[in-house]
């Protein structure tokens, strides 16, 4: 591994919590200061690339910077993931096995599940007049959504989500232990729904699991393992990432009321206020990738086995590209450039049903509950790593 000798060392611990903002404001400031850091936190360290140039550079450059490694504060996870794991033609074929039920006509099928189970869940908190807003509703509504997008009862949701929520938290602790157990019962969870699949296929062209099921690469079946791990990938990265926006977008909201009154006077803005949200509170902050052969990003020399550290959340809100990026402005040039979803080959598979899923969280609940506040004296913390608020106590008037 390269020594950190052309760039300053960093010594802050992404994975810890902080006060609300408190990591965007670390890496405000890193960046800032010096263009590239080796931070040092880590059994293996890696390289942090925070301006919009090198972060966009870096997503470009697929072929030296591979996917090898997803995180860079947790480089060897053990859990596999498909098709993130894969690079170059095996990446490409796999993700156009999936792709179309991503597209934009596949998600825009979607749309009314998606008001309807919105409106559903909003009914049956609104008459309580508050609600922890991550834990009863922003982690429900995307987990509810996938089980649809995977043809599985709404209603497991029920015990499927402490599972997932309890594998996600090990993983982010770097407890691969924990996270294999709680792995092992959603692996059977999908297990048995791929065997009732099997015996009772649906249209492939609109159920997935059927498509696993009769998807060939290079006239080869999908192994079970892979439809699988399939699954299980596509949890992962829909799940907490929507928890995530969701828990800031409404804490901005709830404490910006004319950005909120802005949305409820014209829902015809909510398009443009999800990009400039996910922008500004990008759903993940960093992508790891590991150099496979010796390159440079702009002047940084990276060597085989180097751990990368591409910070979405820094180059989202670097001022070389977004003038005062701290703030919410809706037409904000450029704003379709921002990396929330990152970009290059791996461009998150799922954005555009993220953003069909913030848009109408967002035009839903503003028609029910235009008006609410965070409880006075509510801890905003958000957990480390992969960025989240732990809570979000929020009231308003019945």
């Amino acid at each position: 591994m390269a020594q950190p000798l052309q760039c300053p060392v960093s010594h802050n611990d992404y994975s810890r919590a902080s006060e609300i903002y408190g990591h965007y404001a670390l890496l405000d400031a890193e960046r800032e200061r010096d263009r590239f850091h080796f931070n040092d936190t880590t059994e293996h360290g890696f390289w942090m690339l925070t301006r919009y140039e090198d972060v966009l550079a870096g997503f470009q450059n697929s072929t030296a910077l591979t996917t090898d490694v997803r995180t860079a504060l947790f480089p060897k996870s053990g859990i596999p993931l498909l098709p993130q794991d894969l690079n170059g033609e095996e990446h490409q074929k796999f993700r156009k096995i999936i792709n179309r039920f991503f597209a934009p006509a596949a998600v825009k099928r979607m749309a009314p599940l998606a008001h309807s189970r919105c409106i559903e869940l909003i009914e049956e908190i609104r008459d309580h007049g508050h609600c922890n807003f991550v834990a009863e509703f922003a982690i429900r509504y995307p987990t509810d959504l996938f089980l649809a997008l995977l043809g599985l009862p709404v209603s497991d949701g029920e015990f499927f989500l402490p599972w997932s929520e309890n594998m996600l938290n090990c993983m982010l602790q770097g407890d691969v232990d924990g996270a294999n157990l709680w792995q092992a019962k959603i692996l059977d969870y999908f297990d048995r729904a791929v065997e009732e699949r099997r015996t009772n296929p649906l249209d492939p062209a609109e159920d997935l699991v059927t498509r696993l099921l009769q998807a060939e690469i290079d006239g080869v079946p999908l192994s079970k393992d892979d439809i699988l791990t399939t699954c299980l990938s596509i949890m992962l990265a829909g799940l907490d990432t929507t928890r995530s926006a969701l828990g800031y977008i409404f804490a901005h909201l709830a404490q910006h009321d004319e950005d909120r009154q802005m949305l409820i006077d014209d829902p015809g803005l909510t398009a443009s206020a999800v990009e400039e949200f996910v922008r500004l509170y990008p759903l993940v902050i960093q992508a790891g990738r590991e150099v496979k052969e010796s390159t440079e990003v702009h002047g940084l020399d990276l060597a085989p086995d180097d751990v990368v550290w591409l910070g979405i959340g820094s180059a989202n809100r670097d001022p070389r590209m977004y003038p005062e990026p701290e703030k919410f402005v809706l037409g904000r040039p450029g704003l379709n450039q921002h990396l929330a979803f990152g970009a290059g080959p791996h461009r998150c598979l799922g954005m555009h049903l993220a953003r069909l899923e913030l848009a109408v969280v967002l035009e839903e609940w503003h028609k029910r509950i235009p008006h609410y506040r965070i409880k006075s004296g509510a801890p905003l913390v958000e957990r480390g790593s992969q960025l989240t608020l732990e809570n979000l106590e929020l009231e308003w008037e019945v």
